[in-house]
């Protein structure tokens, strides 16, 4: 019965959630509009890719391997696909079936065991769950590895990100070593700003890197792997044999292109306003950010209260003040509760005083509550 009832309470505060005029966060809905706008402009006789081939899909990754500053890139469905494929040239090429990676790692938690079944490709989880992998892990790592992967930011705790110069030294160690460097970064684009670096500065750290065009860049789906040429050119085998070469990728190419045209420029926009939005939610009772200062345009909320306690709470919230903050809460161990949270095009559309007044809100309503 109580799992009943948490399915109703959830159910309530995502349809309030959807019926508020403003919400705080992402791009907007995932419609057919969002397909249609990308092909707004786009000349209906244009030729589309066939089976991997052809102007229109040579031509983005070719501008994606230039930004990224690799040899080569290729275009994926889906990033679940790309990164399982990189693990395997990697491991093939060594004759080590072993990796490491954080344990909140894609891979690990989300792919139901993918790279195992797949595989046969053993992980070794590095780090604890609540920290980001650090040197020192790698140096005390007692088995040999052919691969290991990072994330940035790391999504599971917040987004975090290590230090850039800690970066280097993990990029120094793996090439000293013989270990292959593979960046999951999905969310590569949104961490820019943050390190005042360009995708090209980041990448040449790592032998492969894979970035989404669905997350910050809000494109329908589908993913780039790059790397060095030969790399690339093993991946498209694997990609053929994993089912990925589709006889036409052109609605996914297409709605990456136009997205990640219009957005890219905006990632520095939508990282102030992260840290903005954490420190209306910082400022409430019973709140707090992770990280205190978001380092990208993502970060995680938690409340000390109870998710039964607050989703009534933030239902009320919203009715009165016609401003969403989330349409899901997670229940945590501590008795509290949290939820993912990203900026993007929507933010800067919701008045400065709507804000202001659903947090002064959200602050009142949980004083009582905590008494």
């Amino acid at each position: 019965m109580k799992n009943k009832e948490a399915t109703l309470m959830g159910e309530d505060l995502l349809e309030a959630f959807r019926k508020t005029k403003y919400k705080l966060g992402g791009n907007g809905p995932r419609t057919v509009q969002v397909l249609e706008e990308a092909f707004s402009e786009v000349d209906g006789g244009t030729e589309s890719d066939f089976y991997g081939k052809g102007k229109l899909i040579d031509d983005f990754q070719n501008k994606m391997a230039d930004f990224l500053g690799k040899e080569s890139a290729v275009f994926f469905p889906s990033g679940v696909m790309a990164q399982q494929i990189a693990l395997r040239i990697w491991c093939d090429r060594k004759g080590l079936q072993t990796v490491a990676y954080h344990p909140t790692c894609h891979l690990e938690i989300h792919e139901n065991d993918g790279l195992k079944e797949l595989h046969h490709i053993r992980p070794i989880l590095l780090a604890d769950k609540d920290r980001l992998i650090s040197l020192k892990d790698l140096e005390d790592l007692k088995e040999d590895i052919s691969c290991l992967l990072i994330e940035l930011p790391q999504r599971e705790i917040g987004g975090q990100l290590p230090d850039f110069h800690e970066l280097e030294k993990i990029s120094s160690y793996c090439r000293n070593k013989g270990i292959r460097l593979h960046l999951d970064g999905a969310r590569l684009f949104e961490v820019l700003p943050y390190y005042q670096k360009s995708a090209a500065e980041i990448c040449s750290l790592f032998d492969s890197v894979y970035v989404s065009f669905y997350k910050g860049i809000g494109a329908i789906a589908g993913a780039i792997l790059a790397g060095s040429t030969d790399f690339t050119e093993e991946s498209k085998v694997w990609k053929r044999r994993y089912g990925g070469d589709l006889i036409s990728l052109y609605p996914y190419i297409v709605s990456s292109n136009y997205y990640f045209d219009r957005r890219i420029g905006k990632m520095g926009q939508y990282y102030e306003e992260a840290k903005k939005f954490a420190g209306f939610y910082n400022s409430c009772h019973a709140v707090s950010t992770l990280p205190e200062v978001p380092v990208s345009n993502m970060f995680h909320v938690h409340f000390s209260v109870p998710l039964e306690k607050l989703e009534p709470l933030l239902i009320g919230v919203y009715q009165a003040t016609g401003v969403g903050l989330t349409g899901y809460l997670k229940s945590l161990g501590n008795g509290g509760c949290s939820f993912e949270t990203n900026i993007g095009d929507l933010y800067e559309d919701v008045p400065e005083e709507r804000k202001r007044e659903a947090f002064k809100l959200l602050d009142q309503k949980l004083s009582e509550i905590i008494g």
